[in-house]
């Protein structure tokens, strides 16, 4: 078993000020994503992943996010399996996200 790594919204906004060398893959459903979604993501949906995993790159750090960081955790675990090594989790998701860095982001 993998040891994601759980990044805070804070901690997430403070990594993406330091570097653009961040992949943010976003593992919710279309619908939710045209809700609200963090800026530069990349959407593969969890059910989808296993088959376009191949679009991620490889030696870039991921951060995996979704509604509320459970998807999303189950994803991350998924890529490290897959020998993507630098994955982290969102802890929280974007309902995290929008309540302690961006209030102006619609939440459902």
């Amino acid at each position: 078993m993998y040891d994601i790594p759980q990044l805070t919204p804070q901690q997430l906004q403070d990594k993406l000020s330091a570097s653009s060398d961040i992949l943010l893959l976003d593992v919710r459903e279309p619908e939710e994503a045209a809700f609200c979604r963090l800026p530069n993501s990349i959407l593969i949906p969890m059910n989808e992943l296993s088959m376009r995993q191949n679009e991620l790159p490889d030696g870039k750090e991921i951060v995996v996010y979704c509604h509320h960081g459970i998807r999303s955790q189950y994803c991350a675990l998924y890529l490290a399996d897959a020998g993507f090594e630098q994955t982290a989790n969102l802890k929280g998701g974007i309902d995290a996200w929008a309540r302690e860095i961006d209030p102006a982001m619609p939440r459902y």
